[in-house]
């Protein structure tokens, strides 16, 4: 197949472009050519152009059989590339998010209703006004950009809504966070509940299941999130430590506490969010749509090897720089406060 992926050098674009390769397609790259590809994807072609001032020029005129929009955040964006691509590809393959649900605080499914958008023009949304709004624009207009492609594409499009994306080369350091931190040693603090659920998926995983739907078409919207049975909080970090060397407890620290302390999930403890906050669903959405349409997983001891081995190549300035999770000193500090609560018995 001849597969067009829009972006492409962010997390899971590479990935995509080396499987689509291994399994004998032509892959062609739009992007701005500002970040440096990897050295083994650098024959592949690219197109160049900027979607921020509606830079399409490159596109036009090519024909492919599938179109991947990977980095697509503004309803004008995909409007632009949908209304462009609407006669020059088959399929529309677009990568959301989770987080287009109007109320995670509860399960979701991809039946369950969408944020939205409650300004005048979505598509007069920039870049500058969704940082502005501190992302809380985000859900909403990556909903917004749902519809414009469905609108396009209302029978030849793929809506994929990943959850959290891990492994290999992630720059925001979520999940990266507690593989370090057990390789760190000592007392952990864990939060929430050994049960609180955890979803998330390898990048790899979401790349390859991406090429798959791209050579079957099939349409529809997806959960893309995992894995395939049900995990938890207490469960990911056994299988961490299971996988990676060094001696460690874990002390279990309530949400409660841990909010008047003013540690914040996610950020702060990421990977997690109470289970019962008003985030909650985004670890219990509903998943079994994708893996009848063949999603699958590879086991996360091998995401947390190779996410450290990943790690592990950076500049130590970038190693040093850890862009999630408690720093060790805040850490001891929660954990002694939690423990004099407890002596306290309060």
């Amino acid at each position: 197949m001849r597969i067009l992926i829009l972006g492409g050098s962010g997390l899971t674009g590479p990935h995509q472009v080396r499987y689509a390769l291994q399994r004998g397609h032509e892959v062609t790259l739009f992007n701005r050519g500002r970040a440096s590809l990897p050295e083994d994807l650098r024959a592949v072609e690219q197109l160049h152009g900027d979607r921020s001032t509606g830079d399409l020029h490159s596109l036009r005129g090519r024909e492919w059989d599938v179109c991947i929009d990977n980095p697509t955040a503004l309803p004008s964006w995909a409007r632009e590339a949908a209304t462009l691509m609407e006669h020059q590809v088959a399929h529309y393959i677009f990568v959301s998010t989770i987080s287009v649900y109007a109320d995670l605080s509860r399960p979701v499914s991809e039946d369950s209703p969408l944020a939205r958008y409650e300004g005048t023009d979505p598509c007069a949304e920039t870049l500058e006004s969704l940082r502005a709004s501190g992302m809380k624009l985000y859900g909403p207009l990556k909903a917004q950009c749902e519809r414009e492609i469905r609108q396009r594409f209302p029978q030849a499009s793929s809506i994929v809504r990943p959850g959290l994306i891990v492994g290999p080369g992630d720059a925001t350091d979520r999940f990266t966070y507690w593989p370090l931190r057990v390789r760190r040693g000592g007392e952990i603090l864990a939060p929430g509940t050994p049960a609180d659920p955890v979803q998330l998926i390898d990048a790899r995983d979401l790349a390859e299941w991406t090429i798959r739907l791209a050579e079957q078409r099939i349409p529809g919207v997806f959960n893309a999130t995992g894995p395939g049975h049900g995990l938890t909080i207490g469960a990911m970090l056994d299988e961490i430590r299971a996988a990676v060397p060094g001696a460690t407890t874990c002390t279990w620290v309530p949400a409660g506490f841990l909010a008047e302390q003013k540690v914040t999930p996610w950020s702060d403890l990421p990977t997690w969010v109470p289970a019962d906050g008003e985030a909650a669903g985004m670890m219990r959405a509903d998943t079994r749509r994708a893996l009848a349409a063949g999603l699958r997983f590879r086991p996360l001891a091998d995401t947390v090897r190779e996410t450290l081995a990943w790690f592990d190549s950076l500049p130590p300035d970038r190693q040093a720089s850890l862009r999630a999770g408690l720093a060790p000193d805040r850490e001891r500090v929660v954990l002694d406060a939690w423990k004099s609560q407890v002596a306290l018995g309060r």
